[in-house]
C-alpha cells in the first residue's frame, strides 16, 4: 500500500465515523436503536441494506463461484427472473411483517403462537446465526491481509501469530463501536454513506480494469477449459459440481421459502416508514444492483486472466510462489483472486478497492452484531424476566449482547479452520434455522389455520433435518450425497408438509389477521400520514403485486424493473431451445456474455451511481427530520404482554 492508497482509505472513514457519531445524538428510544424508530424511506433503506454485499468476506466467496463456474449459475439464475421480482414487488412476506409491527421475528412468533416458541426459536436464531456470522471476519481479515500486502504472521511473546487475527480484532473494534454508538440508527446512516461512496469507488475500478486487460484476452482464459466444465457455455458445464443448475433451481424454492427468515439484517425488516416504503426499498436494491454486481464479475475474471493469461506468466509466477507458502489449500484458494490483485491493482485504485472492502466489512459486521445481538436480547433474555427494564437499561443490555457477539465471532475465527466454500457454509448452517422457521412465518402471515402445534412441528423436523445433514458432511465429507443446499432445500419442504398437516389437524379456531396485521378496527392511525395512494385503480398490476399503494412513479419502477428481468427469462427461454437444436459456438458465447454481464451493468453503474447518491442524500434529511419529530413511546421496545396487539400499546 502506498501512501497514496492510504489517504484513499483515512478519508473516507474519518467522514463516515464522523456522520456515525452525529447520528448518534438522534436515540431516544428502544425502538430508534432496534428498528431506527421505523422512519426511514426507500433510498436510505436500498443503499444501506446493500452494503452488506460489499463486505471482503461476500467478495471472496464471489470470487469462489466465478472462478468455479464463470457464468453459468447467470443464465440458469434467470430462471428465477419472474419469481423474484414478483416476490418483491408484491412485498411477499416483507409487508405483511412490517404491518405486525414486530421489531424481531421471534416476537412475531409470540403474537402469532406462544411465548415458548418465541423463546426456543430466538435460541435456535441466535446459535445458528453467530455460526454463520463466525467465518465472515476471519475470511475478511485474510483477504485485507493478503490484498495490502502485510506480512503473513507477526512475533508476539516469542511466537508466530498470524497476521489476520489483529487485523480481524482490529476490524472488529471498529464495527463494534459504531454499532452500539446509536444502533440501527448509526447503522443506517453510515451504511447509507458508505454505499454512496463505494459506488464512486466502483466506476474508478472499473475505468481501470477496462483499460488494463482486453475482452480478448480475458476470453483466451475463460474459453479454454475441459469438456463439461465450460465457464461460458451452460450447456457445456454440466460436470461443474456445486454451483450448477441444480442450485439455481434450489434457489427458486429459497427465495419464495426463506424471505425475512434469515435475520442477519432483521432491524432492516422493520425500519422502513411504512410497510409499502419497505416494499419499495427492495424493488430500489433490483434497480442498484444491476450495476454493482459487475465490479465483482469484473475483479474476478480480470485476476483470472492475470494468473492463467501467457501476457501474465512472470507475474503470475510471483503470485504462485505466495499461494504455495499458505499450508491449507481451502485458503489457497480462497486468497488467490486477493492475492492477484495485490499485485494487479496499482497505487490508487488499490487504495479505492481497499476503501470498498473496508466500508463493506463495517457494514456487513455491523448488521450481524446488531442483529444477532438485538435478538438474543430481544427473543431469549426478556422473556424469560419477570422485571421489564427501563429504556436506559435495555439498550445498555443490547450492547453488551453485541458486544458477546464480537467476542465470540473473534474466538471462532481465530480458531476454525474452514473446508467448504463460503457460500456452502452460509447456506448450510442458514437451514439449521431457516429449514424449519421459514413455514412458522409464511404459515402464521399468510394462513388463518395455521397453529402453534403445526409451526412446532415444522420447526423441529426442518431443524433437526438440517442439523442431521451439517453431522453428516463433517463425518463422510464430500462422499456425503447433498451439499449445503440440498440439505437445506429437502429440509425445508418436508417441514412445509408436516407443518400443513399437524396444522389441520389441530386447528379449533381460526386466528385473528385483522388484529395480527392492524388492520380494520386496529388500524394504526398515525402512519396514514406516511402513506401515499393512487387515484386510478389498478387492474393489470395486480398480476404482478401492484396495489393502490402504489404512485405513478412506483408503477414506472416496479414494472420496468419486472420487464427487464422478464427480457431476460424470454433470453433463457429461447436461448436454451436455440442451443439444443443448433448449439451456439464459444465465440457466439463471449459476446454474449461481454453484452450482458460487462457492458450493460457498466452502464446502469454510472447511472445508478448518480441516481441513488441523489436520491440517498434527501432520504437521509427526511430520516433526522422525522426522528427529530417523532413522539417516543417507551412501552415499543419488542415485547407481548398478554399476546396484546401493538394497536393496544400505540394507544396507551
Amino acid at each position: 500500500m502506498h501512501w497514496i492508497d492510504w489517504i484513499f482509505v483515512a478519508l473516507p472513514l474519518f467522514l463516515v465515523l464522523g456522520i456515525g457519531l452525529y447520528a448518534n445524538s438522534y436515540l431516544r428510544s428502544v425502538a430508534d436503536f432496534l428498528s431506527g424508530g421505523r422512519l426511514a424511506g426507500r433510498y436510505l433503506l436500498c443503499v444501506a441494506k446493500s452494503e452488506q454485499g460489499s463486505g471482503a468476506a461476500v467478495f471472496v466467496a464471489t470470487f469462489e463461484a466465478i472462478s468455479h463456474a464463470g457464468f453459468v449459475t447467470t443464465w440458469w439464475g434467470w430462471f428465477g427472473a419472474p419469481l423474484a421480482l414478483i416476490l418483491a414487488i408484491s412485498g411477499w412476506v416483507i409487508y405483511r411483517f412490517r404491518e405486525t409491527r414486530a421489531l424481531t421475528l421471534s416476537q412475531f412468533f409470540e403474537m402469532r403462537y406462544s411465548r415458548s416458541f418465541r423463546i426456543f426459536t430466538g435460541v435456535l436464531g441466535v446459535v445458528a446465526g453467530v455460526i454463520n456470522y463466525g467465518i465472515i471476519p476471519a475470511v475478511g481479515a485474510r483477504f485485507l491481509t493478503y490484498f495490502m500486502g502485510l506480512p503473513r504472521s507477526i512475533h508476539v511473546f516469542g511466537g508466530e501469530l498470524d497476521t489476520y487475527i489483529p487485523v480481524m480484532a482490529l476490524m472488529l473494534v471498529l464495527t463494534l463501536i459504531l454499532t452500539i454508538s446509536g444502533g440501527l440508527i448509526t447503522l443506517m446512516i453510515t451504511n447509507c454513506m458508505e454505499g454512496m461512496i463505494t459506488s464512486i469507488f466502483f466506476l474508478v475500478i472499473i475505468i481501470f480494469l477496462l483499460r488494463t486487460f482486453s475482452w480478448s484476452d480475458i476470453n483466451d482464459v475463460l474459453a479454454h477449459q475441459p469438456t463439461g466444465k465450460s465457464l461460458l457455455n451452460p450447456f457445456d458445464a454440466f460436470e461443474v459440481s456445486d454451483f450448477n443448475v441444480w442450485l439455481c433451481l434450489i434457489g427458486l424454492w429459497s427465495m419464495f421459502y426463506r424471505n425475512i427468515a434469515w435475520q442477519n439484517q432483521s432491524g432492516y425488516n422493520t425500519a422502513a416508514v411504512t410497510a409499502h416504503e419497505g416494499r419499495m426499498g427492495s424493488i430500489m436494491g433490483g434497480w442498484r444492483g444491476m450495476g454493482n454486481g459487475v465490479v465483482l464479475t469484473l475483479l474476478a475474471v480480470c485476476a483470472m486472466t492475470y494468473l492463467h493469461h501467457p501476457h501474465y506468466a512472470a507475474e503470475a509466477s510471483i503470485v504462485q510462489r505466495e499461494l504455495e507458502q499458505i499450508p491449507q489449500k481451502k485458503i489457497q484458494r480462497q486468497m488467490m483472486v486477493p492475492v492477484a490483485l495485490e499485485h494487479m491493482l496499482p497505487e490508487g485504485v488499490k487504495g479505492a478497492l481497499c476503501v470498498i472492502l473496508l466500508m463493506g466489512v463495517f457494514g456487513g459486521d455491523g448488521n450481524h452484531l446488531h442483529s444477532w445481538g438485538s435478538l438474543f436480547i430481544q427473543d431469549v433474555v426478556l422473556p424469560l424476566r419477570k422485571k421489564s427494564l427501563t429504556p436506559e437499561e435495555h439498550i445498555r443490555y443490547l450492547r453488551w449482547s453485541m458486544t458477546g457477539v464480537a467476542v465470540f465471532a473473534f474466538v471462532f475465527g481465530s480458531l476454525f479452520r474452514q473446508t467448504e466454500y463460503v457460500f456452502m457454509w452460509w447456506a448450510v448452517t442458514e437451514s439449521i434455522y431457516v429449514g424449519g422457521a421459514g413455514i412458522a412465518i409464511i404459515g402464521g402471515l399468510y394462513w388463518k389455520k395455521g397453529t402453534t402445534a403445526g409451526a412446532w412441528s415444522g420447526l423441529i423436523t426442518g431443524s433437526s433435518l438440517a442439523t442431521g445433514g451439517i453431522l453428516a458432511r463433517q463425518i463422510w465429507g464430500d462422499s456425503f450425497p447433498l451439499n449445503g443446499a440440498y440439505i437445506g432445500f429437502w429440509a425445508s419442504v418436508i417441514a412445509c408438509v408436516v407443518y400443513a398437516i399437524v396444522s389441520l389437524l389441530t386447528c379449533k379456531e381460526d386466528h385473528d389477521m385483522d388484529r395480527l396485521l392492524h388492520r380494520g378496527k386496529y388500524a394504526i392511525q398515525e402512519e396514514k400520514k406516511f402513506e401515499t395512494k393512487s387515484e386510478k385503480r389498478v387492474i393489470w398490476g395486480k398480476i404482478i403485486g401492484i396495489d393502490e399503494n402504489f404512485t405513478r412513479g412506483d408503477k414506472f419502477l416496479a414494472g420496468g424493473l419486472f420487464g427487464w428481468s422478464m427480457l431476460w427469462f424470454g433470453v433463457l427461454v429461447v436461448g436454451s431451445i436455440w442451443n439444443l437444436l443448433a448449439p451456439w459456438p464459444i465465440t457466439v458465447w463471449s459476446n454474449f456474455w461481454y453484452v450482458q454481464a460487462i457492458a450493460l451493468p457498466i452502464l446502469f453503474a454510472f447511472i445508478t451511481t448518480i441516481w441513488f447518491t441523489v436520491g440517498g442524500v434527501v432520504d437521509m434529511k427526511r430520516f433526522f427530520k422525522r426522528l427529530k419529530e417523532a413522539k417516543v413511546n417507551v412501552l415499543d421496545n419488542g415485547m407481548v404482554e398478554g399476546h396484546q396487539s401493538l394497536s393496544d400499546i400505540s394507544h396507551k
